[in-house]
């Protein structure tokens, strides 16, 4: 029987990197053989890496952003707007909402939208931490930067049901961004003006 890997070793090595996003088997290989030119130090220090931010790595207990301490540098910071909380699905679109450099509020993070094909209810995702916060006072507005999808909004008319009793502006990011697209994909300069050019949710 042909065997395609001369080693076992190898071939699981190409099976745990193709379970990466994007990434096929040729692809796997490729790094693999990449790994195998370093020296030991080198790819241990790569391993270490990987092992290190899995066992070490938090969710900032205020707004769910990845942190290496319980409270995220963000929301640490005191310069940041604590009264303005701009609303995202996942940990890329603060990375991307940053890179505008047009936000200085805070965050919070969802880690998803409502999707009831996927099996993703409210209760699966941090809603009710949001109405947490906002509940404390404090807040005079709540942005929220979803992006354009049916599951997005969705989400967004839930949330502001799920806010009406308490006294706070509800934002949407402005609608520059093309229907269906993901923040994570959207260029700085146009995420940075729907940021600037955010409208009254409802209107």
């Amino acid at each position: 029987m042909f065997q395609q890997y001369p080693s076992s070793l190898l071939e699981r090595a190409v099976g745990e990197f193709s379970k990466l996003p994007g990434i096929g088997r040729k692809t796997a290989l490729r790094l693999v053989l990449h790994l195998l030119r370093q020296t030991e130090d080198e790819v241990n220090g790569f391993a270490s890496a990987i092992t290190k931010m899995r066992s070490e790595v938090k969710f900032c207990h205020v707004c769910h952003n990845i942190s290496d301490n319980d409270t995220c540098e963000i929301c640490a910071d005191p310069r940041r707007d604590t009264s303005t909380i701009c609303v995202v699905e996942n940990i890329q679109d603060v990375m991307a909402v940053e890179n505008t450099q047009q936000f200085h509020g805070r965050y919070h993070v969802l880690g998803g939208v409502i999707s009831p094909l996927d099996g993703v209810g409210p209760s699966d995702i941090e809603i009710d931490s949001l109405v947490e916060r906002v509940a404390k006072g404090g807040i005079n507005e709540v942005i929220l930067a979803l992006g354009s999808t049916m599951e997005g909004d969705t989400t967004n008319f839930y949330i502001s049901r799920k806010l009406e009793p308490y006294e706070v502006k509800l934002s949407l990011i402005a609608r520059g961004i093309s229907v269906g697209n993901e923040l994570e994909y959207t260029d700085e300069v146009t995420l940075g003006r729907s940021i600037v050019n955010r409208i009254p949710f409802g209107k």
